[in-house]
C-alpha cells in the first residue's frame, strides 16, 4: 500500500514555486526556512525525482516540478473552492421548545413557512428546563413565562396560554366534577392548570390530577379515555373536529402566562430574522382566540 503524500510538503513546495523563496514559503508557513527546505527534500525523495534547482543564491523550479506546481494549483484551488461552499452553504435554524407545543403548534405550521422560505430549514429540539442559547448552540427558545415578566430582555411575547378540558365523548356525556371515576390529567409542567380552571369555573377539586412529564402523554393517556386533560384547545383541534375528543362545559382559562420567542442578544441573523416575524405573524392571526378557542368576556 503507498504512503499518501504528506499535505504538509506539498503546500510547502507549492507556496515555493508561488513566490520563488523558501524565506517567504518559511513566513507563509510560519515556520523556519531549514524546515521549508526539509520538506522540500522529504517530498523529492518519496516522488523520486527533483523539483527545484538550488543555486548559491537563487531557486528555480525543474521542468517536472514546474508541472506538478501547476496541478497542484489547479487542486489546492478546488480545496479552497470546496471549503468556502462548506462554509457558506446554509445551515438549519435550531429551534428548542417544550414538547407538546412543538408537536402540536409549531410543526403542524412548518410546511407553510417552508413553503414562503424555501431556502431556510428549521429544526426543533424539545426540552422543559431554562435555556442558554449559547452554551446549548441553539439559535432560538419558545417557553412560557408570566404575560408580564419575559424570561429574557430578548424575548417577544407570542401569544397568552388558554387552556380547556377534553375528554372522548363517553366520558364528556356524564362528567360532573368531584365526582369519582373522572381523572383528572395534565403535565407535571402546568400542574396549577387543573386547580386554577375549576376555580375559575365555580366548580370544587376532586382528586389529584395525574400528571404526566408532557401535556402530549396527557392527551394521549385522553384518547384512550384513561380521563379529562386539561390543555390549549389548539392543541387538539384535529381530535375534536374528527369527534375523538370534545370539549367539556365550562370557560376557557387565560392563565397569566404566555408564549415567549427567545432570542439572541445583537443583530439577528436575516433567516433568524425572517423566522421570528413569521412566528409572530402565526401567532397573530389568533388575536384574541388563543389556539382557536373561546375566551371568557
Amino acid at each position: 500500500m503507498r504512503s499518501a503524500l504528506p499535505f504538509e510538503s506539498l503546500w510547502a513546495f507549492y507556496l515555493v514555486a508561488e513566490t520563488g523563496s523558501l524565506s517567504a514559503a518559511a513566513a507563509a508557513l510560519g515556520v523556519t526556512q531549514p524546515a521549508v527546505s526539509k520538506r522540500l527534500r522529504d517530498l523529492e525523495a518519496l516522488l523520486g525525482c527533483a523539483l527545484v534547482r538550488r543555486g548559491a543564491n537563487a531557486l528555480s523550479l525543474t521542468e517536472p516540478g514546474r508541472r506538478f506546481a501547476e496541478e497542484l494549483g489547479d487542486g489546492f484551488g478546488k480545496l479552497q473552492a470546496a471549503t468556502q461552499h462548506l462554509r457558506s452553504a446554509p445551515k438549519p435554524l435550531r429551534i428548542r421548545a417544550y414538547t407538546t407545543w412543538a408537536l402540536r403548534w409549531l410543526i403542524p405550521r412548518l410546511p407553510d413557512f417552508r413553503q414562503h422560505h424555501p431556502g431556510i430549514d428549521v429544526e426543533v429540539s424539545t426540552s422543559t428546563a431554562a435555556v442558554d442559547l449559547a452554551r446549548e448552540g441553539v439559535d432560538a427558545a419558545v417557553s412560557t413565562a408570566p404575560h408580564d415578566l419575559p424570561p429574557s430582555p430578548t424575548a417577544r411575547r407570542l401569544q397568552p396560554v388558554v387552556v380547556a378540558p377534553f375528554s372522548v365523548p363517553s366520558l364528556a356525556r356524564t362528567w360532573c366534577p368531584g365526582q369519582p371515576g373522572y381523572r383528572l390529567l395534565g403535565s407535571k409542567v402546568r400542574r396549577l392548570d387543573w386547580p386554577m380552571w375549576l376555580r375559575a369555573n365555580g366548580m370544587a377539586a376532586g382528586a389529584e390530577p395525574l400528571l404526566f412529564e408532557s401535556t402530549t402523554l396527557a392527551i394521549q393517556a385522553a384518547l384512550e379515555g384513561l380521563g379529562i386533560v386539561i390543555c390549549a384547545p389548539g392543541y387538539v383541534r384535529s381530535e375534536v373536529t374528527s369527534g375523538r375528543l370534545v370539549a367539556l362545559p365550562g370557560k376557557a382559562l387565560r392563565t397569566g402566562d404566555c408564549y415567549w420567542l427567545i432570542l439572541p442578544a445583537g443583530r439577528l441573523d436575516i433567516p433568524l430574522q425572517i423566522f421570528a416575524d413569521w412566528l409572530e405573524g402565526e401567532a397573530s392571526t389568533e388575536g384574541d382566540r388563543p389556539f382557536g378557542t373561546t375566551l371568557p368576556s
